[in-house]
């Protein structure tokens, strides 16, 4: 009998926008003490926000929630210019722990306004990233307008009032393949619309759908660690399908089906960008034992990108 052969990719789990926005909380409530409060989940993990939640974080869906005068931390995810001067008025100390990539793509969107372009937003509806960057489009004294397209068929029948004066962005965590497809009906319609300076989709979204390719070229199955409303996660389990392999996407170990796992004589593992290393360790551990085998790295994480933390709770 062969014995079952798992493999884990790299880079996988924690980005270092993650790894900022929890340091913020964590620093947040060393200096201040519990409680300190986060205005939604301040990443996308169900483990990282319980283990938050046990040292006295609050997550607050509305800022009205907030007693006045108190810490509050906006989410990895960006937030709109109105959330922000509702902390103000409410008298609130907070502290931004937006990705600073997400933080680029609100800043095209502000440049595009200043500028009077119209801009398609290349994301999901609902998301909290795009709910943000929609948020960052509040024209003054110009004509700019700004449309979220979800999908291929959107794009398709996508109308603008300014079809030579357009620009696009794109949500940071979706996939580039996607992406790509949708961005080509774009130009056949719009052949003037200006793209990023630099693509929108992360580095760490990019890295980890680029390992997950790898690791299909290897593998029968791939395991995701990552939580369900976790976009990037998302985007890893429907690649592996697309390229071929079966995959789940699980917030840790427990929920293995080791009777389904056995069909297959090699086992791919990987996480998205909000999921720690811990759970992949445990998730590799459970899977290790029950085959009684040892995983395998594939590749190595050459990623070394680090965003500082805000001057107060350095």
């Amino acid at each position: 009998m062969t014995k079952t052969k798992v493999l884990l990719a790299n880079p996988r789990g924690f980005c270092a926008g993650v790894d900022r926005a929890i340091d913020i909380v964590n620093q947040a409530l060393k200096k201040f003490g519990p409680p300190i409060y986060v205005r939604h989940e301040v990443v996308h993990n169900k483990t990282v926000v319980e283990e938050l939640k046990s040292k006295g974080v609050i997550f607050v869906d509305e800022l009205r929630e907030v007693p006045e005068s108190s810490h509050v931390i906006f989410s990895a995810h960006g937030v709109s210019e109105k959330v922000e001067k509702e902390a103000a008025e409410f008298n609130l100390l907070s502290f931004d722990a937006t990705c600073p990539l997400v933080t680029k793509v609100h800043s095209e969107v502000q440049r595009h306004v200043r500028a009077g372009r119209d801009i398609i937003l290349i994301g999901h509806e609902g998301h909290p990233e795009v709910e943000g960057t929609l948020g960052r489009h509040n024209p003054v004294d110009s004509n700019s307008k700004i449309y979220l397209v979800q999908d291929e068929a959107e794009a398709k029948l996508l109308s603008v009032s300014q079809p030579e004066n357009l620009a696009y962005v794109t949500q940071t965590t979706l996939s580039l393949d996607d992406t790509v497809a949708i961005v080509k009906i774009l130009y056949d319609q719009f052949p003037k619309i200006l793209k990023p300076k630099s693509d929108d989709i992360c580095y760490a979204t990019q890295n980890r759908q680029d390992a997950v390719k790898q690791l299909a070229l290897e593998s029968e199955f791939i395991v995701v660690i990552g939580s369900r409303n976790s976009s990037n996660s998302n985007r890893l389990k429907e690649l592996a399908e697309k390229c071929g392999v079966s995959s789940i996407l699980i917030d840790g170990a427990e929920e293995l089906d080791f009777k389904s796992l056995s069909k297959y004589q090699s086992i791919g593992i990987t996480a998205g960008a909000s999921a720690p290393e811990s759970i992949v360790q445990s998730v590799v551990q459970a899977i290790s034992v029950e085959f009684n085998t040892v995983a395998q790295e594939l590749g190595e994480n050459k990623e070394d990108i680090y965003f500082r933390l805000p001057p107060e709770l350095r």
